[in-house]
This record gives structure tokens, C-alpha cells and sequence, in this order.
């Protein structure tokens, strides 16, 4: 097929280039297809410049201070004191180019794909509208756009000078005190950073504990750690208004106000789908997530990719379905898309890593479910760090469909675990395997042991 002469003619094209947008651009050109990529914002995402990226960096930071704080306890006596600068310029010259994709710009580019700066619109029957242009894809077109912080509908905080995570990561000084709306992924690991720091902190959550989406022993753990911190919880918290006066803000939580020199918002995010022009391509303009198929279609001709999915708004997840997408566009014959052993963690001193279902899940799927939840064994004990290890098994398969790990480098502990939901490993082959002494995971023998005892 010939190129059009004005240049508007591709194979696919990519609306919205977030980590799993811009890798299908990248691999459709480099296997010889016309690609145009469309980005309004920054080419990468909101992974690499203002979530995934500078937050773990302002988190290794953190922990880096957790840590030296518990050399008083464990190996003499320090003093440290902290500094935010290291961070603040580690986060704008070497995670984010002070904000600037040209580095991404160019690595789409060097690989054949086409880049246009712009907001894409959907206008049917292949075709998509940048500003004037209207740009045609002959294979098809996938929808990567993302999402963004959600609006809180709270009175009086759209009047206020409020933070996201988007400006946390783009601080050059701490404040005195900090409140923090939303006591999920984001909130925690945010607030966290904060409090090591030396700000004080305030968490404000209207569910009735920390990470709700995680199991309640996960919950319980992260809400004791927060505590031992100096963190200020608040769950079950019934927020009506919010304020700001002389360079203050006010929560007004009912029975009781929260005072603090700023306020993130970390409530939630929203998908990139308004506006989109869905309509034109067979699908409900309103429409707050997009349910694909296995290979990742929701219309025909048109592939959805990332948060506006739905089934989960990780960067892994948004990879995994790219790769799903660019095997159904070059013609190969799957695997197809998978998402019995999606994984997460909240990268909080505990760690709160999960796999799979928890046990509210896995019952209501109607599986014949055992659960066992143990400590983190010898090594939690030498290293004198708390956390948890649950499973959950359906014991008519005798397979894991689910696990959470809270504790040190649980992310990395929860890995042999995910691998065993996602391959549906027979617990007594698991009971066979090697645990080697003394480390963390070895306390997963101990949970799956009690999980297979006669009940």
C-alpha cells in the first residue's frame, strides 16, 4: 500500500502514548507498519514524570532515612538530618528532563513511528482528528489516553490551591504539615515520603481503613506502621468542606477539623475518555472505562490499551496489553490477554503487595476457598521487622488464587507467589519446593503448610 501524498495515511494509529501506547508504537514501527503516534501531554505518560518513577525515587529517599533511624535500636547511635534537595533534583534531572519528552519524542521516532503533538479525536471509520487535521489508519487504532486525578466533589476545595501527585513530584521544599486527602496506593505512599521527611502528617480516608482494596490484615498492618511513624490517620472520615485562609487549610470533618500548611488530593483518578469521540466508532460517549475483548478490540478496528480498560492502572498491566495488541495487529496467534494473577504493590515501608483474588473476592466467585495468614518467620524476627503473609487457595483445585504480602521488599516476596497463581501450581507441589534459610519468603512454607493441613 502506498503512503498518501500529504502524509496523513497510516497503518495505526496510536491515540494517547502513555508506557503501553507508546510501546505498541514503537513495536508495530520497528516491524515495518506505518505508525502515527498522538500525545497532548507528554510522550511516556504519567508513569516516568509524575507517578511510577519520581515517586519511587522520593521513596527510596524515605526509606534510606527509615532505615538510618533504626540504627539507634539495632547498631548504636546516629543523627541524621534530612535533606529534600537530592530528591528534588534527582526527580527533574534524571527521572523527568525537568519535564521534558524529547528524549521519548525521539526514541518513537528513531524507531519509524510518526509523532503529532495534539489531542485525538475519534471521527469513525478509521480515521482520527488532530486540531485540523484528520489523520487515517487502514489497520486500525488503539486507545491509550489514560487518566488523570479525579476531581473531589468536597465543598469549597475547587476554590483552594490544593496539590496532586503531579505537583508533590515537582517540590523543591517541604512543608511544616501536610493533610492528605485519600488513603490509597498514592495517599500512603505520599504521605509516608512526607513524614520521614519530618513533615507532619495527616491522612484523611472516608473508607473505613488505609489501601481498601487490599485485604483488612493488610490494612491493619499499614494503619500500626503509619502510627509508629507519627502519621495521623483518620478512616471512616465524612469530609464536608474544605478551606483555605492565610496560607492554611481547614477540613471540616464534622465531629472534628484537620489544620495543615497544604493539602494533597490523591481521592481517585478519572479516565482520559471524554471527548474522545467514542460515539463515532460504535461505543457510549459516557462511558467511564472501556471492557475489551482478549485481544484487547472494544469496537472494530479499534483497540483500547491501559487505565481506561479497567483492569488496572498499573504500568505492567498497560505493557501487558500492548503486547496483547501488537500480536492481534501482526497477525500472531496470542497468548491473549490473562487477568487471573494481575499483581500491585504499595511501595510503603511495609510493602503491601497482593496477587490475584483476596478472600472477599475469591468467595464471591463462589470458589470453595481456605485461607492461612502467617508472620514473616525467623527473618522478620532477626531483621525486627513486622508483616503478614495470606494466602488464599480454592481447595477444589488445590491451586493459589490469591496472595498478599505486607513486609520488607514484599513486592519482591510476593514474585514466586504470582507465578504460582498465574501457572495454577498444585499446592503440594509448592509444598515440595526449597525455602532457603533464613530469608523472607521462606515464611510462605509456614503459611502454605497451615493452608494444607486437615481443617
Amino acid at each position: 500500500m502506498t503512503r498518501s501524498q500529504d502524509g496523513t495515511e497510516h497503518d495505526v494509529i496510536v491515540v494517547g502514548l502513555g508506557p503501553g501506547g507508546e510501546h505498541v508504537a514503537i513495536k508495530l514501527a520497528e516491524a515495518g507498519l506505518r505508525v502515527l503516534g498522538v500525545e497532548e501531554r507528554l510522550v511516556g505518560g504519567e508513569c516516568p514524570y509524575f507517578g511510577c518513577v519520581p515517586s519511587k525515587m522520593m521513596i527510596a529517599a524515605a526509606h534510606t532515612l527509615r532505615e538510618a533511624g533504626r540504627v539507634n535500636a539495632l547498631a548504636g547511635s546516629s543523627t541524621v538530618t534530612p535533606d529534600w534537595t537530592p530528591v528534588a533534583d534527582r526527580i527533574r534531572d534524571e527521572a523527568t528532563d525537568d519535564w521534558d519528552d524529547a528524549v521519548a519524542v525521539k526514541r518513537l521516532e528513531d524507531s519509524g513511528a510518526t509523532f503529532v503533538r495534539g489531542r485525538g479525536v475519534l471521527a469513525g471509520d478509521g480515521r482520527v482528528r488532530v486540531g485540523d487535521t484528520t489523520y487515517t489508519a487502514t489497520k486500525g487504532i488503539v486507545i491509550n489516553t489514560g487518566t488523570a486525578p479525579a476531581a473531589t466533589p468536597v465543598d469549597g476545595l475547587a476554590d483552594t490551591p490544593f496539590w496532586t501527585n503531579r505537583d508533590a513530584v515537582r517540590l523543591r521544599e517541604l512543608p511544616s504539615s501536610l493533610a492528605v486527602i485519600g488513603g490509597g496506593a498514592i495517599g500512603c505512599e505520599l504521605a509516608q515520603v512526607m513524614a520521614l521527611f519530618g513533615v507532619r502528617v495527616t491522612v484523611v480516608e472516608v473508607a473505613d481503613r488505609l489501601v481498601a482494596p487490599e485485604e483488612p490484615e493488610a490494612s491493619e498492618a499499614l494503619e500500626k506502621a503509619f502510627a509508629e511513624s507519627g502519621i495521623q490517620v483518620l478512616t471512616g472520615a465524612a469530609l464536608g468542606s474544605v478551606a483555605y485562609a492565610d496560607g492554611q487549610f481547614t477540613l471540616d470533618l464534622g465531629d472534628q477539623q484537620v489544620t495543615a500548611e497544604k493539602l494533597l488530593v490523591a481521592a481517585g483518578r478519572r479516565t482520559n475518555l471524554a471527548g474522545l469521540g467514542l460515539e463515532n466508532v460504535g461505543l457510549d460517549p459516557d462511558a467511564k472505562v472501556l471492557d475489551p475483548d482478549e485481544r484487547m478490540r472494544v469496537a472494530d478496528g479499534v483497540w483500547a490499551i491501559g487505565d481506561v480498560t479497567g483492569k488496572g492502572a498499573f504500568t505492567h498491566v498497560s505493557m501487558y496489553q500492548g503486547a496483547v495488541v501488537v500480536s492481534d495487529l501482526l497477525g500472531r496467534d496470542g497468548p491473549w490477554a490473562d487477568y487471573r494473577a494481575v499483581a500491585r504493590v504499595t511501595f510503603t515501608a511495609p510493602e503491601v503487595a497482593s496477587v490475584g483474588l483476596g478472600e472477599k473476592a475469591a468467595r464471591a466467585a463462589g470458589l470453595d476457598v481456605a485461607v492461612a495468614t502467617g508472620d514473616l518467620g525467623s527473618r522478620g524476627w532477626m531483621a525486627q521487622e513486622d508483616g503478614l503473609i495470606k494466602l488464599v487457595a480454592d481447595t477444589s483445585r488445590d491451586i493459589l488464587v490469591g496472595a498478599t504480602v505486607v513486609g520488607p521488599a514484599g513486592g519482591e516476596i510476593m514474585s514466586m507467589l504470582a507465578l504460582a497463581v498465574h501457572a495454577e501450581v498444585p499446592i503440594p507441589t509448592l509444598l515440595h519446593m526449597h525455602f532457603a534459610y533464613p530469608t523472607y519468603h521462606r515464611a510462605i512454607e509456614t503459611v502454605l503448610k497451615d493452608l494444607a493441613a486437615p481443617r
